[in-house]
C-alpha cells in the first residue's frame, strides 16, 4: 500500500490544477494541509520566472529570468536552470519551515504535506532534500507532490522517490488529466488511513 502520492507529466499537462483541485476537495473535508506549490510569474504575457506559494498564501521567489533578478535575495553562488536564475534564500526560507514545522504528534499524524515540485531547481537545495526524505522515511505523514518526467541527467531524490515502494505515481496526460482528480483524492485519503489517521 503507498504512503505518499506524487503526480508526473509533462510541463503544463495540469500538474498544479490537479493539486490545486485535491487540495480544495481535502481542505474542505477537514484535512489538515501543509506544503507549498511553485507558480508561474508572468510580465506583459512573457513568463520571468517561478515563486514558492504555501497553501496558507505566503509567497516567496524561486527563480527569475537573468534580466530581472534584481528582486532576487544576495547568494553566495548562482545556481541556474536554463535561462532562470534560482533564489536558493528566498526558497529555503519559505521551504524549509514547512517540511520541519513540529504540529504537535497528533495533528502531524494527519497532515498532508503538498510539495509542488521536487525539481531541478528546488533540488539545489542539500537542506530541502534532506527535509523531503525525513517525511518520505518518517511516518503519520503523507506526501502530495509533484515530481517531472525523466529527462537528460537523473535527478537523485527525483529517482528515488519514483524507485520507493510506498510511493504511488500518477501519470499525468491530455486523455486523463481531467477525469483523474477523484482517483488521486481517493488514494491520498487511503494514505492517511495507512499512516494512521
Amino acid at each position: 500500500m503507498p504512503r505518499h502520492v506524487f503526480l508526473t507529466g509533462l510541463p503544463g499537462i495540469g500538474k498544479t490544477t490537479l493539486i490545486h483541485k485535491t487540495i480544495d476537495v481535502l481542505k474542505s473535508s477537514g484535512v489538515p494541509i501543509d506544503g507549498f506549490y511553485t507558480e508561474e510569474v508572468r510580465r506583459n504575457g512573457r513568463r520571468i520566472g517561478f515563486d514558492v506559494v504555501t497553501v496558507s498564501g505566503k509567497r516567496g521567489t524561486l527563480s527569475r529570468t537573468r534580466d530581472d533578478t534584481g528582486t532576487l535575495s544576495s547568494g553566495r553562488r548562482e545556481y541556474r536552470v536554463g535561462q532562470y536564475v534560482v533564489d536558493i534564500s528566498s526558497f529555503e526560507c519559505l521551504a524549509l519551515p514547512l517540511l520541519t514545522k513540529d504540529n504537535g504528534k497528533d495533528d502531524k499524524e494527519k497532515m498532508v504535506y503538498v510539495i509542488d515540485e521536487i525539481g531541478k531547481m528546488e533540488l539545489f537545495s542539500q537542506s530541502f532534500i534532506q527535509g523531503v526524505r525525513q517525511i518520505l522515511d518518517g511516518t503519520g505523514v503523507t506526501i502530495l507532490g509533484t515530481i517531472p518526467v525523466p529527462k537528460g541527467k537523473p535527478l537523485g531524490l527525483v529517482e528515488e522517490i519514483r524507485s520507493r515502494r510506498d510511493v504511488k505515481i500518477f501519470n499525468i496526460t491530455k486523455d486523463n488529466r481531467n477525469s483523474i482528480v477523484k482517483e488521486i483524492i481517493a488514494t491520498v485519503q487511503d494514505c492517511r488511513k495507512l499512516n494512521g489517521d
